[in-house]
């Protein structure tokens, strides 16, 4: 009879609150943006909620448990690269958290969708919709971040089918990411402890506050 692989906790429930919340947002955001005006004002409400969790993940990668960690997940381009050549080798082993690619991976997405939603902040239909910030800067400064805000959710939904696509072919080998991010276990990988969660709490309010204050102040 075959034995058992034990699962080990891997992910915490912030991180994996943080990337559901995200999918949702995300596709939210992409199906209302450039709709009518009632929908522009729900876009504009996720849109100060992405942002909202992306400064918390950005947080709780210093300061989060191990594997949520950019210092855990961030190896040298030239280990990510090597784990490229292997995977499409099949040789590839499997590791507990972010693999060396992946690990880029989440950090360009990160980058993007960052820059997305400070975009937004600024972004203007020079009718009736305009981002909180965009009285701020010159009319032509809002106009390019505009013109960027449309154009940088095409390289978001490049990133989005690459990592939908990555997740599927570590699936055909037998490694279960999607099941990971919502048990938080993975089979075969070391036992991680949780961070203490009122420190994701903390900087969950934190987030929101920083988030709150901009939008209020800049509108």
């Amino acid at each position: 009879m075959k034995e058992s692989v034990s699962a080990g906790r891997v992910w915490d429930l912030p991180t994996r609150l943080f990337h559901w919340l995200l999918v949702a947002l995300f596709a939210f955001l992409w199906f209302s943006g450039g709709e009518s005006d009632a929908l522009m004002k729900w876009h504009m409400l996720a849109g100060y909620t992405l942002l909202a969790l992306l400064l918390f993940r950005i947080a709780w990668g210093f300061v989060g448990s191990r594997r949520s960690r950019f210092a855990d997940f961030l190896a040298p381009p030239a280990v990510a690269w090597r784990y490229g050549r292997d995977f499409l080798r099949n040789r590839a082993p499997a590791w507990d958290g972010h693999n060396p690619l992946g690990g880029w991976m989440v950090l360009a997405m990160l980058v993007l969708l960052l820059a997305q939603a400070v975009s937004g902040l600024f972004a203007t239909d020079d009718i009736s919709i305009a981002g909180p910030l965009n009285g701020a800067v010159a009319s032509g400064v809002g106009d390019a971040l505009t013109d960027y805000h449309g154009f940088n959710i095409n390289l978001l939904l490049v990133l989005a089918g690459l990592h939908v696509a990555a997740v599927a072919a570590h699936r055909l080998r037998g490694e279960r990411l999607t099941g990971a991010m919502i048990s938080g276990r993975k089979a075969g990988a070391a036992d991680q402890p949780p961070a203490p969660a009122w420190r994701a709490l903390v900087l969950a309010v934190l987030a929101a506050g920083i988030v709150w204050l901009v939008v209020t102040l800049g509108g």
